[in-house]
């Protein structure tokens, strides 16, 4: 009987510790799943601050969600939409869609300050249009002039110099320039969401690319400290140069001949010869970016195309379709039919400059 008792109490022991030992072990699942629960929690959380963090001076709206989107799909390995970061190709217009470009594009102003400067050597642009009326202050010369009033200016101005000449005069311009209205220097008046749009592209595995009318030596000494864009990833308009021995030492110099006109239907020829990638993501805003973003979303694949809508007079400016500077009319009008994002400045942006 006793033998009967002192093994009744050890089943009770053993039953009462094994017990215990379930419910220690039930505690322990349950520690580990309400773990697991805060830290999926936490998780959501920071990709919510993260994609809170992301673009924050564009406001919440219909163009900062197409651009949110389009990068996460096409990034996400396990997707229909997945793009290997070889092609994540994106590519930019300068004028007006980076920087400010009314009322004149920044090379006219410098085109400009360069005739002023040159003037004193050049007697015979006292007597000859469109240098006369511009030395007079006479803006309306340049557009009596034409096109080819345009051009005898810039060549008189960008060319007969070494490549390394020409880009100490911008270098030096850029360092002492200051626009008129807001009194800042211009590499100032680039827009702040741009800015972070290129980051965000770049941490997500794009390559960034300049795509523009303006002259490409123009825009490549400040192209990377302005924007974080190397000179070998800006396209552009350019003059003929050749090679040359000059004082002795080999030289690129600068001929007073058109090279490439990277506008319009240039531009998407400029990205073959440059890029040599079709894009996935283009950026203008103007009817001079319509084929750029006509050739970058025709491509297979997600793709998306924008345009900057300047309809911010106080901030910046309001311009469209009669503007003689980034006129936006016939890409306007195509965009909803293309699917063309526009992007309405005072309503998708909530600061324009860094300084504001």
């Amino acid at each position: 009987m006793r033998r009967a008792m002192i093994q009744s109490d050890l089943c009770a022991v053993i039953v009462g510790y094994t017990s215990f030992l379930k419910e220690l072990f039930m505690g322990f699942i349950r520690s580990i799943q309400w773990r697991c629960v805060m830290l999926l929690a936490l998780l959501v959380l920071a990709a919510g601050a993260r994609a809170e963090q992301a673009l924050p001076s564009w406001a919440d709206g219909p163009a900062r969600t197409a651009i949110m989107d389009f990068v996460t799909a096409v990034t996400d390995a396990d997707g229909p939409d997945y793009v290997p970061p070889a092609q994540r190709i994106a590519t930019f217009d300068n004028d007006g869609t980076l920087w400010v470009e009314y009322p004149m594009y920044t090379q006219g102003v410098f085109a400009l300050d360069r005739v002023a400067a040159l003037a004193p050597s050049r007697p015979e642009w006292q007597t000859t249009q469109p240098f006369k009326g511009l030395l007079e202050g006479d803006m309306s010369a340049l557009s009596a002039a034409g096109m080819q009033g345009v051009m005898d200016l810039i060549m008189a101005t960008h060319a007969g110099m070494t490549a390394e000449q020409f880009e100490e005069q911008v270098s030096n311009w850029f360092a002492s320039a200051r626009d008129k209205r807001f009194n800042k220097p211009y590499t100032e008046l680039i827009y702040q969401p741009q800015l972070e749009l290129l980051e965000y592209l770049r941490e997500h595995d794009f390559k960034t690319f300049i795509v523009s009318g303006g002259g490409i030596a123009f825009m490549r000494p400040i192209t990377e400290a302005a924007y974080g864009i190397p000179p070998e990833q800006v396209v552009g308009s350019s003059i003929e140069a050749s090679y040359q021995v000059v004082d002795g030492k080999p030289a690129i110099v600068r001929n007073a001949k058109v090279g490439f006109i990277d506008d319009k239907a240039g531009k998407p020829v400029g990205i073959y010869q440059h890029i040599g990638r079709r894009p996935i993501l283009a950026f203008g805003n103007s009817d001079g970016d319509k084929e750029m973003i006509e050739y970058t979303t025709a491509g297979e694949g997600r793709r998306l195309g924008l345009f900057l809508h300047h309809t911010d007079a106080e901030r910046e400016y309001a311009y469209d379709r009669e503007s003689s500077v980034g006129k936006f009319d016939a890409a306007l009008d195509a965009a909803p039919d293309q699917g063309w994002i526009i992007v309405d400045m005072k309503k998708d942006w909530k600061r324009v400059f860094a300084f504001q």
